[in-house]
């Protein structure tokens, strides 16, 4: 139950070292303790879907009395389908490869020591996310087949759905013997328990935000935990003058249109010059006929007078809506030179059948996901065969791209000597 009076740093300290334990048992739990956690929590959320979707109703209701955007209520509805896809993302990590306790390499030294890298969880990882209440099941199943214990910590927004969701994970870890504490949210709204978290080093191990712009600014200027995040999904489509027409049709429609408000929708299509007024046309007109608002450049709006004229900021704005904004540029090197101008190196992709310039684009876009003849929509972990994803982080160290358990885990040095000293 939320309790918006209770004492936040007292809190979080309490749920901090129940998670330090609750880690310790995790880094030594079996995989068959970890899969059954897991297969149970699915079962759980099947048998308890009719409350699951009865708590998501009242969160959508006060939702769109809060004017919540289009997409974020889409973010946070649930329905069977997704419900369903939930539980079988559940599974789908308990049949994933352990990744905990992988010798990764060995060698031995010429004075007899024996040295091997071997895999082991973070330890505790917090997870602070907003309007999905999808992220409660899929963090928690990562986290745990990692080893790592986890604290979410979700928004307002979703916070009766995510409650019934983790009461489901709670369920899965008794059933395996497994401590409650190893999957934990924090019961309350209060933003308060967010700026603890973001201080709690030495109880949290790294933290991962998954939400807006304005969330993830403000974790990356207050928090002393280690992260993994990506800022914005600005992600773009090139199709060049050696694209398939067909297939340029339809991979603009999807990556643009399937889902506005995820991270790995096309928000700028650039189409090469050379490609000709026609194709250029017949993908505008695509986007319009589907409710798409297009923003474009003077070769754009020259199409079709629909489109509205871009603006310098729309080459930088994530929309997470039916807006695209659209630029025609001289080949695969004006593609690539504005990508790097506009990009924030989460997702980009090439649509050609010339083998030399998908080469040049895959090698030197410079983001976490470069895709060919493919739709950024498949940037996701779930997609990857990863099971699912914490999240897509867009840094260079530990973890790029989408975060599933392999990503979730570190190494350490195993050294084997038989009395070995250094000498002087």
């Amino acid at each position: 139950m939320d309790d918006m009076t209770q004492n936040i740093p007292a809190l979080m300290k309490g749920i901090g070292e129940a998670a330090q334990a609750a880690g310790r048992v995790l880094a030594l739990a079996s995989t068959d303790d970890k899969n059954l956690a897991l297969c149970e929590a699915a079962k759980a959320i099947r048998v308890r879907k009719a409350e699951i979707i009865e708590a998501n109703e009242k969160d959508v209701v006060a939702a769109k009395a809060k004017g919540l955007t289009s997409a974020m209520i889409d973010r946070l509805v649930l329905d069977d389908g997704r419900i369903d896809a939930m539980a079988s993302g559940l599974e789908a990590v308990a049949e994933l490869a352990d990744p905990v306790g992988r010798t990764l390499s060995e060698w031995d030294r010429p004075n007899g020591l024996k040295i091997r890298r071997v895999s082991v969880p973070l330890g505790v990882i917090g997870v602070i996310y907003e309007s999905r209440p999808n992220v409660t099941a899929d963090a928690g199943a990562l986290c745990l087949k990692a080893g790592n214990a986890a604290i979410l910590r979700g928004g307002s927004e979703s916070f009766l759905s995510a409650g019934v969701i983790h009461s489901c994970l709670v369920d899965g870890l008794t059933a395996s013997g497994l401590p409650a504490s190893a999957i934990q949210r924090v019961p309350t709204t209060d933003r308060a328990a967010v700026g603890e978290m973001l201080t709690m080093v030495g109880l949290i191990d790294v933290i991962v935000p998954r939400g807006g712009k304005s969330l993830i600014e403000r974790v990356m200027a207050e928090s002393k935990v280690p992260l993994f995040k990506h800022l914005e999904g600005i992600c773009h489509t090139y199709v060049d003058r050696a694209a398939d027409v067909d297939k340029a049709r339809s991979l603009v429609m999807n990556a643009k249109m399937r889902r506005t408000g995820i991270c790995g929708a096309t928000e700028t299509l650039l189409v090469d010059t050379a490609a000709g007024g026609g194709l250029l046309k017949d993908l505008v007109t695509d986007l319009l006929e589907a409710g798409c608002e297009v923003r474009g450049d003077a070769a754009t709006q020259a199409v079709d007078a629909r489109v509205k004229p871009a603006m310098d900021e729309d080459w930088d704005t994530e929309y997470l809506d039916s807006i695209i904004a659209v630029k025609t540029v001289d080949g695969v090197d004006g593609a690539m030179s504005h990508i790097s101008a506009h990009s924030s190196g989460h997702t980009d992709a090439i649509i050609t059948e010339d083998d030399a310039t998908a080469t040049t684009f895959l090698n030197t876009v410079d983001s976490a996901i470069v895709m060919l003849n493919a739709s950024t929509q498949f940037a996701d972990g779930g997609e990857f065969g990863m099971g699912a994803e914490i999240g897509i982080s867009t840094d260079k160290m530990h973890a790029r791209g989408p975060v599933g358990v392999e990503q979730l885990t570190s190494y350490k040095y195993q050294v084997i000597g038989t009395g070995q000293i250094r000498p002087s």
